[in-house]
């Protein structure tokens, strides 16, 4: 069997067209579709459902895939393995969620570059169910995300739970929240979040929806900065991390509500695909660094 046509074939899926993969790889279309061909040949059944749209592989593509990406993995394994001096090489593509992405690309990132100065890395930045999407089908070789309180990772995936992250609810003085707040109260105003997929936004709604309250988005906004302006200027309730409150230059135009017994709070994890192989010590740098980030203040969520 050719590892090139492999090659070709786990990028069509991982990519999901013929023109993705031959950007990957640096191959014409034409190219990529023999190759493609000839691996059918080789194992006399279809790989692709052509007339899907991106392109799916078959029940036979899918096993496939994932003997193949375990095939292409050791040999990136054996690679690095015969390196001068054991040395890990290579990309490494790593998603990150914007509310850790200042702390996941200041010390964690540091280390990461220290320990393994021949590694290429290649960062990504979405939201937690797009990144798990991603890992769950080897676009990105590891995720930094935040899931919803009791929202487990999908089995499929190798997970190191991070712990808790909270953050606080804050409100213009004008907008008359009540002190305390009860959660009905908060119900009858409006929320400035971030776009769906939120982790944040996940736990309140399931909190209201739990509650039988109504949960209104008055805004939704990309962009932490964009977010505490329009909470200051009276738009709704919005979230914010302590260490971002105190260094926003809105904390003097909102203040924090406090409603006993409703803490917005979501779990983070580093998630990855089984076998991690030569990205192992990577990885293991990489979340060792991020747990120690978490344990200080968060930055303002993005």
């Amino acid at each position: 069997m050719n590892i090139h046509d492999l090659e070709a074939f786990v990028a069509v899926v991982e990519t999901g067209s013929i023109v993705g993969a031959s950007a990957k790889l640096n191959l014409t279309q034409p190219g990529v579709t023999r190759r493609i061909q000839n691996l059918e040949e080789r194992l006399a059944t279809p790989l692709l459902d052509r007339q899907s749209k991106p392109l799916k592989p078959t029940a036979s593509g899918r096993e496939a895939y994932e003997h193949g990406r375990r095939v292409l993995r050791s040999l990136e394994d054996l690679k690095a393995g015969v390196s001068p001096a054991g040395e890990v090489r290579g990309e490494f593509r790593l998603g990150i969620m914007p509310y850790l992405s200042t702390s996941a690309l200041s010390e964690p990132l540091d280390s990461l570059r220290a320990a393994f100065p021949q590694l290429t890395l290649k960062i990504t930045s979405s939201l937690s169910p797009r990144l798990v999407e991603q890992v769950l089908r080897s676009e990105i070789d590891a995720v930094a995300v935040c899931l919803a309180e009791g929202v487990a990772p999908p089995p499929e995936l190798a997970g190191d739970d991070l712990g808790v992250q909270a953050v606080l609810l804050v409100a213009a003085p004008g907008l008359g929240v009540p002190k305390p707040a009860k959660l009905n109260d908060l119900a009858r105003y409006p929320w400035v979040l971030n776009e769906t997929g939120c982790g944040f936004r996940a736990f309140i709604r399931h909190r209201f929806e739990v509650a039988r309250l109504p949960f209104h988005v008055g805004v939704e906004a990309q962009g932490a900065d964009l977010r505490m302006s329009l909470v200051a200027r009276g738009h709704g309730i919005g979230v914010v991390t302590p260490g971002a409150l105190s260094g926003s230059q809105w904390r003097d135009a909102v203040e924090v509500v406090d409603c006993p017994g409703f803490k917005p709070q979501v779990r983070c994890w580093l998630l990855h695909r089984p076998p991690a192989g030569r990205l192992a010590r990577p990885i293991a740098v990489f979340r060792d660094a991020l747990a120690e980030a978490l344990k200080g203040p968060m930055p303002l969520m993005s």
